[in-house]
């Protein structure tokens, strides 16, 4: 499935059905945790998409395949 960039709210609704929880707000940057250990962080910028290389490293973080983490967030 080819990644597709996202706005920042559905970066997060992904994150937040695979177990990460917000732990804080820094700027336009949200910091997500995970129960076992694994953060990232994912900028909200009002009217931006998060891109192709930054929604890589962001699934990299959370330890999930690209076709996952794409499925996922069709779904939300």
């Amino acid at each position: 499935m080819k990644l597709e960039p996202l706005p920042a709210n559905k970066v997060i609704k992904v994150l937040d059905k695979l177990g990460f929880k917000i732990i804080r707000k820094k700027g336009s940057h949200v910091i997500l945790k995970h129960p076992d250990g694994r953060v990232t962080t994912v900028p909200v910028h009002k009217g931006e998409k998060i891109g192709r290389g930054l929604l890589r490293k962001i699934i990299k973080d959370a330890n999930v395949s690209k076709d996952e983490f794409m499925q996922i967030a069709k779904e939300v």
